[in-house]
């Protein structure tokens, strides 16, 4: 077999092998290196916009796709050493086939990392399945994007208060942040551009975005 000629990329932090390259900076940085930098900088953002403050309760929302699972093993890595604490919470949409893995994904991790796990569901807490709810709206023309939002958001909130929490944290990433940004400048919603601010101290009931400096390609990597 030939070999390659291919020179080995060293990390620019501790001389290791290097893994992955940043594109915006074009710094190159092994394993252990791009995981650390990654914690770093949502202690950072977190810093920046206050987001979290002593001896509060904090929901992670975890719906068990990768973004919500980055964030609860980064924030429950960040509770251990700071002065705040978290339980996980999921909503159940009801939609069948679709949620069932997602579940058993979240409470399985929840269990590895010793935290406090809860699911809430749409047919507890609004007596219907997201199903039911496109089936009673069906001549309206309300997207069912919208309908799930709505009720995802009040299922977020109400779990949030039913377990005492000060402050909601979901997994949106930068990606997010500048896709709703650009939908809202398209659509002339100058009113939600004002809502985008990730600084909501001032909130009785915080939500707030750990990753939203974050490119979504880091989270995936």
């Amino acid at each position: 077999m030939k070999k390659s000629n291919k020179p080995i990329m060293i990390c620019d932090r501790c001389q290791n092998q290097a893994v992955y390259t940043r594109k915006y900076s074009g710094e190159k940085l092994c394993s252990q290196c791009f995981s650390n930098s990654v914690i770093r900088k949502t202690a950072k953002t977190i810093s920046k916009y206050k987001m979290i403050k002593n001896n509060e309760l904090v929901a992670v929302a975890v719906s068990g796709g990768k973004d919500s699972l980055a964030l609860l093993k980064i924030i429950n890595q960040m509770a251990t050493t700071h002065n705040f604490r978290i339980k996980a919470i999921t909503i159940d949409e009801g939609i069948p086939g679709y949620r069932n893995e997602a579940l058993e994904i979240v409470e399985k991790f929840c269990s590895e990392l010793g935290v406090e796990h809860k699911t809430y569901s749409y047919k507890e807490l609004f007596d219907l399945t997201l199903d039911k709810a496109l089936e009673l709206r069906e001549n309206e023309k309300t997207s069912s994007c919208s309908i799930c939002g709505t009720l995802r958001r009040r299922a977020i909130d109400f779990a949030a208060k039913d377990i005492g929490a000060d402050v909601i944290a979901t997994g949106h990433n930068l990606d997010d942040t500048l896709q709703t940004f650009v939908i809202n400048m398209l659509s002339g919603d100058t009113n939600k551009i004002g809502w985008m601010d990730p600084d909501n101290s001032n909130n009785s009931l915080r939500k707030i975005k750990p990753f939203c400096e974050i490119y979504e390609s880091e989270i995936v990597f």
